[in-house]
């Protein structure tokens, strides 16, 4: 290398004193950083312990031993426990909010959560009231043994002290009458062989605040209604428009010249119209005459082909039809039934007429004839305007496959009843219902698996979203009002005291 070369070399080479001086600044540069970041988060630190201690001192606490006086809420001695040992499925059964706290103290006593083991009150108006259901419709079922219509009749007698009626529209077994005796009401017992009648054509019962020019609209509109549902159900069809015009027109007539009008009138004006009317009238009518006049002169007769000897009082406290007498004709309890559906009918839209409990006992017989089921349906889905809550009573809820063919109209208003009703009470079921039951009621895995082993008056109550398992408890006085198997017992004794040997 040349020396001009050497002497380039070395004027481009930094000496070393400059270079440490250069390292030197940036590592102090470096630390002064480091320094400043670490007292600003010292000093946010400082602020946040300064202001946690001045909300301390601004603070007021109670003493250890708690308020003194009768503030304290507690005793002078320490509460102390024994240690305890368990395993967590037995200590999973005495965790404290393990159980629902119920539906409060306001309603009718049923009886003991077995799971809380306190009181279980129900009342749908009270439940409306406070929001936690939007209709007072109940679906009550259980087999036979159950205690489920013990239930029923605790449910609405304890109601009538609160100012609530009761209407059982149709009692087809008659568990109801002696009921309805022991708390002041009246029970109204149809059947061959007595003397009371039933006119389908009655006014009824007048609500308050209806002009006369409303009410007989109402009336006419009713005893329309009415005899075509009679002739609907005889006929098990719907009715054509003809035969509504025939209805019509004979009613008229009938209405116009008797200022009591009843049934054979109608039937006699149907099949032999007056000279002036239609010809066409008698031909028309002549299939709907001959089917209501099985209600005044062939195998329906006898409770229809006259005036009224019973009245309806709607201001008793309990009105029930007794049925009993006419269990073997279906025909004719479903003809009893949608009268007596009318003629409550003007009692339960008064909506001046309070509160009152409306029981459909054997609910599957009823609602496998259509114009019942329709009247069913109207009530049910007037209850919260006038004040109704309406209880469907079943044994089984396979029996729904009696109503109306599979996906019909009826089958679908049916279930319609059901799904609608957000209080539902499910005592002990068969092991082959529970898939039925659950899927129509809508009950879980765990409530389904309940059902089978629930006891006497032991009853799944399904209120909406909660669930509770009720024991229902009934005062010896009342157990001897409801009992249902007295004919049972006292065969069992009479057999027992003979001494002739064993019924088998």
């Amino acid at each position: 290398m040349s020396d001009r070369q050497k002497l380039h070399t070395a004027a481009l080479v930094e000496p070393a004193g400059e270079r440490r001086k250069h390292r030197k600044a940036r590592k102090h540069a470096a630390v002064k950083i480091e320094t400043d970041a670490r007292q600003r988060e010292q000093a946010v630190e400082r602020e946040r312990v300064a202001a946690e201690r001045a909300e301390r001192r601004n603070t007021s606490y109670l003493p250890a031993a708690g308020e003194p006086g009768p503030a304290t809420l507690r005793t002078p001695g320490r509460f102390r426990l024994p240690r305890h040992q368990d395993t967590s499925a037995t200590l999973a059964g005495a965790y404290p909010f393990l159980a629902e706290g119920g539906l409060g103290a306001d309603g009718v006593f049923v009886g003991q959560d077995l799971y809380s083991g306190g009181s279980f009150v129900y009342d749908p108006w009270t439940l409306y009231a406070r929001g936690m259901i939007t209709a007072p419709n109940i679906v009550l079922a259980g087999i036979v043994g159950s205690g489920k219509s013990s239930l029923a009749k605790s449910l609405y007698t304890r109601s009538i002290p609160f100012g609530r009626r009761v209407y059982v529209p149709g009692d087809p077994k008659g568990e109801h009458t002696a009921v309805a005796e022991a708390v002041g009401g009246k029970a109204i017992v149809l059947g061959h062989g007595l003397r009371n009648r039933l006119n389908p054509l009655d006014e009824g019962y007048r609500p308050d605040g209806l002009s006369d020019v409303e009410w007989a609209s109402t009336v006419a509109s009713r005893r329309r209604d009415l005899i075509g549902a009679l002739a609907e159900t005889v006929l098990e069809r719907a009715l054509s428009p003809l035969e509504h015009t025939v209805i019509d027109i004979a009613l008229q007539a009938v209405v116009a010249s008797a200022s009591v009008p009843i049934l054979p009138m109608v039937v006699d004006r149907i099949l032999t119209p007056d000279v002036g009317d239609d010809e066409r009238l008698a031909e028309d009518g002549r299939l709907v005459g001959h089917a209501l006049r099985r209600l005044v002169s062939g195998d329906l007769a006898g409770l229809f082909d006259g005036p009224s000897t019973v009245t309806f009082d709607p201001t008793l406290p309990m009105i029930t039809l007794d049925l009993s007498r006419v269990v073997e004709n279906s025909t004719l309890i479903s003809v009893l039934m949608t009268c007596s559906s009318a003629w409550m009918e003007s009692a339960l839209l008064d909506p001046n007429g309070g509160q009152r409990w409306v029981v459909y006992d054997e609910a599957w017989r009823l609602m496998s004839h259509p114009a019942l089921l329709k009247r069913m349906d109207a009530h049910w889905r007037l209850a919260r305007h006038y004040g109704i809550a309406n209880l469907l009573i079943f044994h089984k809820l396979t029996d729904l496959d009696n109503v109306g063919d599979q996906g019909s109209a009826m089958r679908s208003l049916a279930n319609s009843l059901l799904a609608n009703a957000e209080s539902r009470i499910i005592y002990r079921q068969e092991s082959d219902q529970i898939g039925t039951t659950g899927q129509t009621l809508g009950l879980t895995g765990t409530e389904q698996k309940l059902l089978p082993s629930l006891g006497t008056g032991q009853g799944l109550w399904r209120i909406k979203e909660s669930s509770y398992v009720v024991q229902h408890q009934l005062h010896p006085e009342e157990l001897r009002a409801f009992d249902t198997t007295q004919r049972m017992t006292n065969l069992q004794n009479h057999a027992g005291s003979g001494g002739s040997g064993d019924v088998s």
